[in-house]
């Protein structure tokens, strides 16, 4: 599990490198023109600015922004399975058992991460059949 999270933190890291590197990532850009672009929140400028980039780091940037609900889903479940012989041992009457909250918190946590990245996976395919 350290590992897990520790690769996690390693590509939300090289994500913010990268996006920080050309401005922006390719989910809040466009194509256009035939020409490919980024876009960045508040770099340089609180609206953000548009970045002209290769059709290559354009694609690279989307995929990259896709892998990272399913790294959020898996340095928070990796999380949680660290935390679980604590919240086992803690909440064990009650209500609610320790169980039965890890269950949720990992139920919840699967679905949103595959709707999420389901939903980025969709809109990159259309963006690209859109640009041909």
């Amino acid at each position: 599990c350290i590992w897990v999270i520790i690769l996690g933190l390693g590509n939300f890291l090289g994500y913010t490198v990268i996006y920080s590197y050309i401005g922006g990532d390719a989910r809040n850009g466009q194509i256009a023109d035939g020409h490919y672009y980024v876009h960045g929140h508040f770099i340089s400028v609180q609206g953000g600015r548009e970045s002209q980039v290769s059709r290559g780091m354009w694609i690279y940037s989307y995929i990259h922004s896709i892998t990272i609900w399913p790294t959020i889903a898996a340095v928070l479940l990796s999380t949680l399975l660290l935390a679980r012989p604590h919240i086992l041992a803690t909440m064990r009457e009650g209500p609610v058992t320790g169980q039965t909250l890890i269950a949720v918190f990992a139920t919840v946590i699967v679905i949103i991460s595959i709707s999420l990245t389901g939903w980025f996976i969709a809109d990159f395919l259309r963006e690209l059949a859109h640009a041909q």
